[in-house]
């Protein structure tokens, strides 16, 4: 009997880890999900912004509303067993600082709403996009990692 207890513990607790392991790998990956479709939403306003394309209203005006959505939904994907694995860029700075980063999102998403009441054609969506977009660099600077050159 005793010698099925040491294995039968150990099983227990590899099946504990392994879990463990599995939801902090899940929420990463969705979290850069949301990331990477918030990246792609203001790709085209960004080369808008540069003067690279042509001004699309509508096409920002859905980079906006994206940005609303995924500022709502991004701080709860940042739980403490999230802090490491799947190549995350997140940086402990987050966990030290969670009222401020949870805040910086409420930031984006209010901004993101302001603009997209307030640009109605290039000319303010000069003076404001760029507003949004700051948001982002602020929060990358001090809480997301380079990302390593190749």
């Amino acid at each position: 009997m005793n010698r099925l207890i040491g294995p039968a513990i150990v099983a227990v607790s590899v099946l504990a880890v392994t879990a463990a392991v599995a939801q902090n790998v899940t929420v990463i990956k969705e979290r850069q999900k949301h990331f990477e479709a918030m990246g792609k939403a203001v790709k085209g306003p960004v080369k808008m912004f540069k003067g690279e394309a042509d001004f699309d209203l509508a096409k920002v005006q859905e980079a906006l509303k994206v940005m609303q959505e995924k500022a709502a939904v991004l701080p709860k994907l940042f739980p403490d067993d999230s802090k490491k694995g799947e190549d995350t860029e997140a940086m402990a700075a987050i966990w030290e600082n969670k009222t401020d980063f949870e805040n910086r999102f409420k930031k984006l998403g209010d901004d993101a709403k302001a603009a997209a009441a307030g640009i109605i054609d290039k000319a303010t969506f000069d003076v404001q996009f760029k507003d949004v977009m700051g948001n982002c660099g602020g929060c990358h600077k001090k809480y997301r990692k380079e990302k390593e050159k190749s």
